[in-house]
C-alpha cells in the first residue's frame, strides 16, 4: 500500500491574523517512485473539456490505469534549525584568574577540565544539581550522593555512596584533589567543577583569558544534534511528544526524527510575528547529516492520517456537465462512465471516491 502526503507550509504572516500558505506539497511514496506537487492549479490540470462524457462510452480510452489504494498522510512543513540545541551558560564561581577555557565545539566528559583558574582545572561532574554550597564532613543531601556517585565514577573507593558526607569521603576527595593538582582541603566548594546533565559541547566562549572569575565563562549544549522548531502556537496540536516527523535536509536527502519534547511556555513573538513554542527532535539516520550545524532543515509534522483512499491519474477525470467529475471505467471491452467526489490532487494523481469503485479497477487515461 503506497502513502499519499499532503503537506502545507507554515508561512509568515502578510498582515495580523492572516497566515500566508507558502506551498502545499503532495507526495505518494511506494516502490514505484515519488511524485511531488506543487499547490497551484492542481484542480484543472488533465481534466479535458465541459462536455457530456457520455460521448466518450462509444470508444475505448487510449490508456487505462488502476484504482490504487492508498493511505493519505496530510503534514504541517515548519522551518527547523539542525545543530545542538539550545545553549547553557557556565558562570564561574569563587576568586582568581582564568587561565584556560576549552574551545567552541570541544567536547568534555566527566573529570576532564572546561576551563582552568590560576591555571587549577575546573572538571566537569554529571548531574542536575549545581554546586550551589560547600561539600564537607557532615553535609546531607541529594546534591552530595550526586557527587559520591560522580567520585565513583571517576574510580575513586573506600566511602559508601549515600546523601551523607563522611570522613571517608573526605578522604576519597584528598586523592581526586591530588590527582587535579588542586589544594587537598577534603571540602568541594561551588565553583570547583562544573555540573551537567552528561557529556558538553562547548558553544562560544564567554571570557577571555586573564579575566577574573565572577562573570560568565562559557556556554555549552549537549553532544548530540538535534532538530529545534519554534513552532506557531496555531499548529502545537500537531507536535505531541514521542510522535515521529520527517526532516528535510539542505542536501535534499530525508531523515526521520521523533519529537523529545514540547515547550510548555508560549513566546510572545515581535510586531507580526507569530508566538511560539519551543519544540526539541531526536534525530534518526545520523550518517546522512554530515557536518551540519545550525543548519536551516525543513519538518513535515503530521497533521492528519486517512487510510483506504482510492487513487487515480489526474488525467483520468472527465469534466462532467453539472461541474462534477466522472472517471471511465474499462471491464471487458467496455466502457462505463463513473461519477466521483475528488479529494486531494497530486501533480499526475487525485483522490477519488464513487459507487461500484474497487482497488485495481481500470480507468481511462490520457496516451
Amino acid at each position: 500500500m503506497r502513502q499519499v502526503l499532503t503537506r502545507r507550509r507554515q508561512g509568515p504572516r502578510d498582515e495580523p491574523g492572516r497566515r500566508l500558505v507558502a506551498r502545499t506539497r503532495i507526495v505518494v511514496l511506494g516502490a514505484a517512485g515519488v511524485v511531488v506537487a506543487g499547490g497551484a492549479g492542481l484542480a484543472t490540470v488533465g481534466l479535458g473539456g465541459g462536455g457530456d462524457p457520455a460521448a466518450a462510452r462509444s470508444a475505448l480510452p487510449p490508456a487505462t490505469a488502476a484504482i490504487e489504494r492508498t493511505t493519505l498522510v496530510e503534514t504541517q512543513d515548519v522551518d527547523g534549525t539542525l545543530g545542538y540545541g539550545g545553549a547553557r551558560t557556565v558562570a564561574g564561581a569563587g576568586q582568581g584568574t582564568l587561565t584556560w577555557l576549552a574551545g567552541p565545539g570541544s567536547v568534555v566528559s566527566r573529570g576532564r577540565a572546561v576551563y582552568r583558574v590560576d591555571d587549577r582545572p575546573v572538571p566537569l561532574l554529571y548531574g542536575g544539581l549545581p554546586l550551589y554550597r560547600t561539600l564537607a564532613e557532615g553535609t546531607k543531601g541529594s546534591d552530595v550522593l550526586q557527587f559520591e556517585r560522580n567520585l565513583r565514577a571517576l574510580g575513586y573507593t573506600g566511602f559508601t555512596v549515600d546523601k551523607t558526607y563522611d570522613a571517608a569521603t573526605a578522604a576519597a576527595v584528598r586523592r581526586w584533589q591530588d590527582a587535579l593538582g588542586v589544594d587537598e582541603t577534603g571540602r568541594v566548594a561551588p565553583g570547583a567543577a562544573v555540573v551537567a546533565p552528561g557529556r558538553i559541547r562547548v558553544a562560544e566562549r564567554k571570557a577571555n583569558v586573564g579575566d577574573r572569575v565572577g562573570g560568565p565563562v562559557l556556554t555549552y549544549t549537549g553532544t548530540t544534534r538535534v532538530v529545534s522548531v519554534d513552532l506557531d502556537v496555531e499548529y502545537q496540536r500537531l507536535a505531541r511528544k514521542g510522535a515521529e516527523v520527517e526532516i528535510e535536509l539542505p542536501s535534499g536527502d530525508t531523515v526521520t526524527g521523533r519529537i523529545s519534547s514540547v515547550g510548555k511556555v508560549a513566546k510572545e513573538g515581535a510586531e507580526d510575528r507569530p508566538t511560539t513554542v519551543e519544540v526539541e527532535i531526536a534525530v534518526a539516520g545520523r550518517a546522512k547529516l554530515g557536518s551540519y550545524d545550525k543548519a536551516p532543515v525543513e519538518v513535515h509534522l503530521t497533521a492528519n492520517r486517512h487510510p483506504d483512499v482510492f487513487a487515480v491519474p489526474i488525467g483520468a477525470l472527465i469534466a462532467r456537465g453539472d461541474g462534477g467529475y466522472a472517471v471511465q471505467v474499462v471491464q471487458n471491452g467496455r466502457v462505463r462512465t463513473v461519477p466521483v467526489e475528488t479529494g486531494v490532487f497530486t501533480e499526475g494523481r487525485v483522490e477519488i471516491s464513487g459507487a461500484g469503485l474497487a482497488e485495481g479497477m481500470k480507468v481511462g487515461v490520457p496516451s
